[in-house]
């Protein structure tokens, strides 16, 4: 029987905790309207891309057989990464398999021993954990306060090569950061501007390519992370920078280095993708129309929910019993959202991920809003969990 100091017992108790303060996670494939993925513009099962991902199947095989600097390079992740690039209006583009490891790459790569990285309260846990993995000095500065960081910048001190650590969207509020005010402060203190636009790129912007693109003034990124998992529809992420960045990571980034290289398929989907996304521009607005829709249809039934214009409609009900019931009661009614709990947000704001896609009719999103208000009403709020 395992006992308290086995490694069992020790893990037996820990699942206990997790049971007791309802943070228990669950594997639950797809069920009902989907309110709860990233697939913002549908382009996942887009003929198009489904299409081109077969056909790259057939051209490439399913695997890349190794790391791109080993025999997994091909001409398709060259190709898209060009194209990725001018989309981004930058020098060059690298292609990761997901975008967590394109973070820690980029973080551990460039921040060095004695270098500050000022991270943003909110940001990933894949850049949370980027930071941690770095060898610099690392100041959490408060969501979204720009005067906090300008202190921040300040108190860093001179003559240290500084780091500004931000989502451009925030992925669990649905916020946007202060982009051009960043921009400004790093260009004043010498920073390097990161911005991670895992949630932002293919929804916003003029060609829709992210938050950058409209809000900072060009030059001011050092480095955007830009996953391809999301409203892109597919996997992976680029990172888009200065050809001797990008060449940087090539030459050190470990989870570049020692990563078997993503299937080359996947190349030819997000190519297509990109056509999409670049020849209809109609599908990023009416995705915006709808997360209007939404937040217009909770305010009128006194629902709260931050303001804002984002596709993620986070509606904060505090107690992780509560959001819970909230989500089984709304998955029996057809609707696929999610409780969303610490860690993944902080303690006592457990909530609901509403996530809208382009995919979604007017009619469902006033249906699903009005079983929300409904299942509020007749589900008390107990006290948070701890």
């Amino acid at each position: 029987m395992a006992g308290p100091d086995t490694l069992e017992g020790r893990v037996r108790s820990r699942l206990q905790e997790i049971d007791r303060a309802h943070l228990r996670r669950t594997l639950r494939s797809p069920q009902g309207i989907d309110l709860s993925s990233n697939d913002y513009l549908g382009l996942s099962r887009h003929p198009a891309v489904v299409n081109a991902l077969v056909d790259g199947v057939r051209a490439e095989g399913c695997g890349s057989t190794g790391s791109r600097l080993l025999r997994g390079e091909r001409e398709a992740f060259a190709a898209v990464e060009r194209r990725f690039a001018a989309f981004k209006g930058t020098d060059r583009a690298l292609y990761f398999s997901s975008g967590y490891l394109a973070n820690l790459a980029v973080v551990t790569a460039f921040a060095e021993r004695g270098d500050c990285i000022l991270s943003d309260a909110l940001n990933h846990a894949s850049l949370i954990d980027a930071v941690r993995l770095s060898a610099a000095d690392r100041v959490v500065v408060p969501h979204a306060d720009e005067g906090a960081l300008e202190r921040a910048l300040a108190e860093a001190g001179e003559g240290r090569t500084l780091f500004v650590l931000t989502e451009s969207l925030f992925s669990m509020d649905g916020d946007e950061a202060p982009l051009a005010r960043y921009g400004a402060l790093c260009r004043r203190f010498g920073a390097a501007l990161i911005v991670d636009e895992a949630h932002a790129v293919g929804v916003y912007g003029r060609r829709g390519s992210g938050l950058i693109e409209d809000t900072v003034t060009a030059g001011d990124v050092f480095l955007s992370i830009n996953t391809a998992g999301k409203a892109l529809g597919v996997a992976g992420a680029f990172v888009a920078g200065p050809a001797w960045a990008i060449e940087y990571l090539v030459q050190r980034a470990r989870p570049f280095i020692f990563s078997t290289a993503a299937p080359p398929a996947l190349a030819w989907a997000i190519d297509a993708s990109l056509d999409l996304v670049e020849r209809e521009p109609d599908r990023r607005a009416n995705l915006l129309a709808l997360a209007g829709r939404l937040r217009a249809r909770l305010a009128d039934a006194g629902v709260p929910c931050p303001p804002g214009r984002s596709q993620i409609v986070p509606v904060v009900v505090g107690g992780n019993e509560r959001a819970l019931a909230l989500a089984e009661r709304l998955q029996a009614e057809g609707f696929d959202v999610r409780a969303i709990r610490p860690p993944t947000v902080p303690e006592g704001s457990a909530r609901l991920r509403i996530s809208l896609n382009t995919d979604l009719t007017d009619a469902e999103v006033d249906r699903f809003a009005a079983r929300l208000v409904d299942a509020m009403a007749v589900q008390p709020c107990p006290v948070a969990s701890s």
